[in-house]
């Protein structure tokens, strides 16, 4: 039987792993880059000035990130022969508004991207509740074991938080645009992009850790 294109059900033995620092890097790996060119697009401007007709600095970050973010695909594929769920979702996004930004030079649809990834996976837990798939364990089974009763209280929750994230990024780089000049602005939103959430989604991964113990098969062997 071929093997699926995309990875198989969590806990399902077959599954190839990923060591979790190469796969901390593939998923967090493009944004770095696009927060370092947005900062120093200038100065690599200066270095390569091919990059110039690119226009400006957010222009060539999302060049550079679309281009990551399929490098990251690919080594997930080489490594598994299986394109992880959430991470192909958002590679189809960027590629898409990403081809949109650079088209019709608008930085609003490259900003727009995390409101759109953060609704449509919030939509995507919420929804597979809704016909008894706790999808959250694509993202986490290899980070830790619940029984099902955990993976559907913690999906409703990423759900319930990845929503909030999506009306976040639009509050934020709205603001920020009103604010701040349009370059300081684009400095200022791939900050928050990169820290700002990273901060927020670990905050809120410690929140749920008394969720996560409660319902740990092991830690209920143990007792």
């Amino acid at each position: 039987m071929a093997e699926p294109i995309i990875e198989r059900a969590p806990g399902d033995p077959r599954q190839k792993k990923i060591n979790p620092g190469l796969k901390f890097a593939l998923e967090m790996g493009p944004l770095i880059i696009f927060f370092l060119v947005t900062y120093k697009g200038e100065w690599l401007t200066a270095l390569f000035p091919v990059l110039g007709e690119i226009g400006k600095p957010i222009f060539i970050a999302t060049a550079i990130f679309m281009v990551m973010s399929i490098l990251a695909l690919a080594v997930s594929w080489i490594l598994t022969r299986t394109l992880a769920l959430m991470p192909l979702v958002s590679g189809v996004v960027v590629l898409f508004f990403g081809g949109l930004t650079l088209w019709l030079h608008d930085d609003t649809f490259i900003k727009m991207k995390p409101t759109l990834v953060y609704a449509l996976f919030g939509g995507l837990l919420l929804g597979g509740l809704a016909f008894n798939k706790a999808l959250l364990g694509y993202v986490f089974d290899q980070a830790f074991q619940l029984d099902e009763e955990g993976w559907r209280k913690l999906t409703f929750r990423w759900g319930l938080f990845f929503l909030g994230c999506a009306v976040l990024n639009e509050i934020v780089w709205r603001t920020l645009g009103h604010i701040y000049p349009p370059d300081l602005a684009d400095k200022y939103w791939a900050g928050f992009k990169l820290f700002g959430f990273t901060a927020l989604t670990f905050l809120f991964m410690l929140t749920q850790m008394p969720l996560i113990a409660r319902h740990s098969p092991e830690e209920k062997t143990e007792e």
